[in-house]
C-alpha cells in the first residue's frame, strides 16, 4: 500500500514537472519585445541585444548613427552578406529612446504626461496592441508624428478611434498616427506604466519637452558565431562598464541563464549603476525572477519523481525473483534451440531437393 502511495505522488509530481515546464515555455514566448530574434528571422542565426545607458553616459543621437554605419562592416568582415532576392530585405535593425515628459494640448484641454522618445524601428521592437490607426517609424522624414494610449485619447478627444487627429506639443502640431492599449497588469503597473503615456520622436521629446537623455539602444542583427552580436555591441557602444548594461535578449529566458538566476534571487534587484530601466525591461526582468522561482519547482518536482522511481525500482530489484545470470542463460538457451531449428529446416530443405535431382 505504501509503495503504491509513494507511486502515486511520483506520478502526480511528475505531471505538475510537466505543467510547469508548459507554463514557463508559454511565459516565455509571450514576451514579444523579448522574441526579436525570433521575428526577425525563422531560420536562427540571429540575436536581438539590448543596450542601458546611465543618465551621464551622454548618448546622442550622432553617436548612434556613427555606431550604425560601423555595423555593415563588422558584418562584411565577418563573411555576413545579404543574400535574399527581396530588394528591400535587411540584415539587422535598431531602435533607440528616451524617456521624459511632454504636453500635449487640443482645443484648450492640455495633459501633461510622461513619454517615450524614440528613434528607429522601436515598433517593430515593441508591437504594442493597436486599438486604432498605426504606428509610426523613428526613420520617418517627416517627425511630427505621435502614438497615444487610451487613456490619452479619452482625455483629448472623448474617444480611442482618433488616429489621423491633430495634437499640439509645444504649439507645433502633430498628427495622432495610432492608439494603443496600455498593459494593465500587477507587473506593469510596478515597472512603471501606472499613468498616460504617449510616444513622441525622439527629436519632438528633445526640442519640445522634458527629455532624460536617450537610454537604450537594441538591435536585432545576424549572430555568425556565438555572443558575435552581444560582443559587438559591448564592445562598440557599452564600452564603459559602469555606464551601461549589455543584454543577450534571445537567450535570457533559457533553461542556463534561469539556473544561474536561482543563486542570484534577491541581490539581482541591487543595482549599483546610475541606469533607469525602461518599463519593458523592468517588466522581462519581473517574469526573469518569476520563471526562476518556477524553474526551482519544476526541478523540485522531476527529482522526488525521479527519487520515488529510483526507490521503488530498487526495492523490486531486491525483491525480484530471478538474477541476471539466470536470465541470461534462459536467453542462450533459447538462442541455441532457434539455431538447431534453423539447422534442421535448411538440412530437411537439402534433402527434399536431393531427392527431387535424383
Amino acid at each position: 500500500m505504501k509503495k503504491r502511495r509513494f507511486g502515486i505522488s511520483a506520478a502526480i509530481s511528475f505531471v505538475i514537472f510537466l505543467i510547469l515546464l508548459w507554463v514557463i515555455g508559454r511565459i516565455g514566448s509571450g514576451r514579444q519585445d523579448q522574441q526579436m530574434a525570433a521575428r526577425w528571422s525563422e531560420d536562427g542565426g540571429v540575436a536581438q541585444v539590448s543596450c542601458f545607458f546611465s543618465v551621464d553616459s551622454d548618448i546622442t543621437r550622432d553617436g548612434i548613427e556613427e555606431f550604425e554605419h560601423s555595423i555593415d562592416n563588422a558584418l562584411a568582415e565577418a563573411s555576413v552578406i545579404q543574400d535574399s532576392e527581396n530588394p528591400t530585405a535587411r540584415l539587422w535593425a535598431d531602435a533607440y529612446s528616451a524617456d521624459g515628459t511632454v504636453t500635449i494640448t487640443r482645443n484648450g484641454v492640455s495633459l501633461e504626461t510622461d513619454a517615450i522618445g524614440i528613434g528607429g524601428d522601436f515598433f517593430l521592437f515593441h508591437p504594442l496592441k493597436l486599438v486604432a490607426g498605426s504606428y509610426f517609424s523613428g526613420n520617418d522624414l517627416m517627425q511630427d508624428y505621435c502614438v497615444i494610449d487610451e487613456d490619452a485619447a479619452w482625455q483629448l478627444f472623448g474617444s480611442d478611434n482618433v488616429a489621423g487627429m491633430i495634437v499640439y506639443i509645444g504649439n507645433i502640431p502633430h498628427i495622432v498616427t495610432g492608439v494603443v492599449e496600455r498593459p494593465d497588469g500587477r507587473l506593469e503597473k510596478a515597472a512603471g506604466l501606472d499613468g498616460t503615456l504617449v510616444y513622441v520622436s525622439c527629436q519632438t521629446l528633445e526640442e519640445l519637452g522634458q527629455s532624460n537623455g536617450i537610454n537604450h539602444y537594441e538591435i536585432v542583427m545576424p549572430n555568425p558565431i556565438s555572443h558575435f552580436a552581444e560582443n559587438f555591441v559591448r564592445e562598440n557602444l557599452g564600452s564603459d562598464p559602469q555606464e551601461t548594461e549589455i543584454v543577450e535578449n534571445t537567450s535570457r529566458f533559457s533553461f542556463l541563464k534561469r539556473l544561474r538566476l536561482i543563486p542570484q534571487f534577491g541581490t539581482r534587484s541591487m543595482n549599483g549603476k546610475a541606469i533607469i530601466y525602461p518599463y519593458w525591461e523592468n517588466i522581462a526582468r519581473g517574469y526573469e525572477d518569476i520563471l526562476a522561482l518556477l524553474t526551482l519547482l519544476e526541478l523540485l518536482f522531476l527529482l522526488y519523481a525521479l527519487g520515488v522511481a529510483l526507490v521503488l525500482f530498487v526495492i523490486w530489484w531486491r525483491h525480484k525473483g530471478w538474477t541476471v545470470k539466470g536470465k541470461l542463460l534462459i536467453l542462450k538457451d533459447k538462442l541455441e534451440r532457434l539455431a538447431e531449428k534453423q539447422r534442421q529446416k535448411r538440412k530437411e530443405k537439402k534433402a527434399k531437393e536431393d531427392t527431387k535431382i535424383i
